[in-house]
């Protein structure tokens, strides 16, 4: 394998010491190792961690405050101090780069989304690292849920990355509590597809310092591994942990923390926004022969086919689709749900005289849906 853009994201306890406060010869180490991989050719892109843990620091905390409010306080002192200092060190290394604060409305928004990848794209092609995190200081769910994982796995795909490496303070996915006690603790060194038995093995939550734990890890891969960007979950804190990472990976081998490998082709650019950035707002249950025509057919969704709807949305607004047991897809709604309420089940061509006026002959167009595996190219 030939990795030419590399996303690395890295945790706040990877970056910290046990009082909360920066670990400075971490942040140098790590430093090195991106520049090291710049100057061998490679396209780098990172994502840190930090901000809030750099805050507490500053502002005197010995522990993590529990206040939303006093977290973001962290993070507005935190980001700029953050920033600061990994350049002052890209510096030293010949390196220059530049601080991007995201939230996901910035990913929702399919405008942004894409000004977003242009931003990035213009940066790495003036050899300037970019460094991404949250922006902790307006948003609130990103920091009760340490999202910066799911973050990674987003601008991975959003930028076409060939791998992204995530760093921790733990060696990678276990069988079992890697904090307890356990004889047949293993870890899992390569994952080829994300089973209900590998997500059972993400149990517990992070460290003290970080918000994020092994579940958020496995969610970002599933983003990541249906992009078609391989990941890894590997040691933070170990010496030139992420050069030996991508060097094991190009050569194939998995003897170092958990390699998640793709199973699919990347999905386009399109439908990596309308799969991972969209959260649904309603859900749309559809009969068998719906479910087949989507799946196996590749049609666009009617209301004949439709059987229930749930949640209230508007035009515009995304949804998920379901078969009734599983969900099948996601896509855009051409009308309401009330709308579809009245003309399920119903012909197309019947939705003039239910509604009195007529949009699209589609509920969901393919264009705007992304059913399973979808691998077309809108």
């Amino acid at each position: 394998m030939n990795f030419k853009r590399i996303v690395v994201k890295v945790g706040s306890s990877t970056l910290s010491n046990q009082n909360g406060k920066l670990n400075f010869s971490q942040i140098d180490a790590l430093s090195r190792q991106l520049v090291d991989l710049k100057n061998q050719g490679r396209e780098i892109i990172l994502v840190s961690s930090g901000a809030i843990a750099a805050g507490m620091g500053e502002l005197g905390y010995a522990n993590k405050p529990a206040s939303i409010p006093e977290q973001q306080a962290c993070a507005a002192v935190g980001q700029g101090l953050l920033v600061g200092i990994y350049n002052k060190f890209f510096r030293e290394y010949g390196a220059k780069s530049a601080q991007i604060l995201i939230t996901s409305s910035d990913l929702e928004n399919r405008n942004r989304y894409l000004n977003a990848f242009n931003t990035l794209k213009t940066l790495i092609d003036h050899g300037v690292i970019p460094v991404i995190n949250e922006n902790d200081t307006v948003v609130t769910n990103e920091i009760k849920v340490g999202d910066n994982d799911t973050l990674a796995a987003r601008v991975s795909g959003l930028v076409e990355a060939d791998l992204l490496v995530n760093l921790s303070d733990v060696s990678g996915l276990y069988n079992g509590n890697p904090n307890a006690e356990n004889k047949n603790l293993k870890l899992i060194s390569k994952v080829e597809n994300i089973t209900e038995e590998i997500e059972k093995m993400a149990g517990g939550r992070g460290s003290k310092v970080g918000t994020g734990g092994m579940e958020t890890k496995i969610e970002a891969a599933k983003i990541a591994v249906n992009s078609g960007v391989v990941m890894i979950i590997g040691p933070g804190k170990e010496k030139n942990s992420l050069l030996k990472i991508v060097e094991m990976a190009e050569n194939e081998k998995f003897d170092l923390g958990t390699t998640f490998l793709t199973a699919k082709e990347r999905l386009s650019k399109r439908k990596q926004w309308l799969n991972f950035n969209l959260p649904p707002l309603g859900k749309i249950i559809v009969d068998q022969g719906a479910a087949d025509a989507l799946l196996k057919r590749g049609k666009s969704l009617l209301p004949g086919g439709i059987v229930e709807v749930e949640g209230e949305f508007n035009s515009g607004d995304p949804v998920t689709i379901s078969d009734g047991t599983l969900e099948i897809g996601k896509g855009i709604v051409n009308y309401s749900s009330d709308e579809i309420e009245k003309i399920k089940g119903a012909h197309s061509n019947e939705i003039k005289k239910i509604l009195g006026y007529f949009n699209k002959t589609e509920v969901i167009h393919r264009d705007n849906m992304v059913i399973g595996g979808d691998k077309d190219e809108y």
